[in-house]
């Protein structure tokens, strides 16, 4: 375990990094957004085509792989949304609260680092597993939320649903690069240095960027975030490892990435949707830091642990 924390350690340090800059105040809260801006639309959506064109559909796409991941994400969504319902929140609050348990920060942390890690063979299974939370999980906390704060399900919901989707950069990125592959043709050395020049900005920038943002957040409702912590980063590897490796027969290699990106912290972009909905911002700030913090030492172990 010792020698993976050691390959782990320098991505937790450049997220310290741009932790630090950003409470120092070197780094502004301007500068951070637009940093993410930058690695969202440009850098991440490079590596992520140039990554999906060089694979098939049929390379990435297991049924099984889906329905183990699918499987170990409800399992845990639906225990957060009754303890969040159990202790008389809302509907759109217990919706936020089971967002934070299954939702890893796999775009911006996940790719780059297991990438590394576990070799690029990695990338289809981590691809994977981001398309299955952002079409089905980040669907459903739109219409969960809206329909609660509205009392129905409109039409009007399901547009915006599809909408956020196919404006989604890295949707559009690994559609366009499958859809490259599957036409057969090479990439032109000129098009793939400049894809590998500004897809190699994805990594320390997205650490960077994690870092930054991490510094305004605040650790409010503490309790409330230590247990979404614990389900992120203990429970929801847990119940995906059942499911991979004892119910649905997926390839071992593939349900290790499963398992190791189920175990990321909580992602930066539920912070946002709950500040954009005004559903618990400070809860949900608050389990990004401390999951964050302590998946130093949790990613650490599930990686040292699916590696045997």
């Amino acid at each position: 375990m010792l020698d993976v924390f050691f390959k782990t350690l320098p991505f937790f340090l450049m997220i310290g990094l741009g932790y630090g800059a950003g409470r120092r105040g070197f780094f502004s809260p301007e500068a951070t957004a637009a940093l993410t801006k930058f690695v969202f639309y440009f850098a991440l959506s490079a590596m992520l085509f140039r990554f999906s064109a060089n694979l098939s559909l049929g390379e990435i796409l297991d049924w099984n792989f889906v329905g183990a991941y699918l499987a170990g994400c409800i399992i845990v969504y639906v225990l957060a949304t009754a303890v969040a319902l159990f202790r008389k929140e809302t509907t759109a609050v217990a919706a936020i609260e089971a967002q934070c348990a299954v939702i890893g920060n796999t775009g911006f942390l996940g790719i780059p680092m297991l990438a590394l890690l576990m070799g690029q063979e990695a990338v289809g299974p981590i691809m994977l597993v981001l398309a299955v939370d952002l079409i089905v999980f980040s669907s459903l906390i739109v219409i969960l939320i809206t329909g609660s704060k509205e009392g129905r399900l409109s039409p009007r919901v399901l547009k915006t649903v599809g909408l956020g989707l196919l404006s989604n950069p890295m949707i559009v990125a690994m559609a366009l690069g499958l859809s490259w592959s599957a036409l057969k043709w090479p990439i032109p050395a000129p098009m793939n240095e400049f894809l590998t020049i500004l897809g190699s900005a994805a990594t320390p920038g997205a650490l960077f960027a994690i870092g930054a943002s991490l510094a305004d957040k605040s650790a409010e409702r503490i309790e409330v975030a230590g247990w979404l912590a614990f389900a992120k980063l203990v429970l929801h590897p847990a119940a995906v490892a059942v499911f991979a490796l004892l119910v649905f027969p997926v390839e071992p290699y593939a349900a290790s990435v499963m398992i190791a990106a189920a175990a990321l912290p909580v992602a930066g972009n539920v912070f946002i949707l709950a500040q954009h909905y005004g559903v618990a911002p400070q809860r949900v700030s608050a389990s990004i830091l401390v999951s964050t913090a302590a998946s130093i030492v949790t990613v650490t172990a599930v990686i040292a642990w699916v590696g045997t």
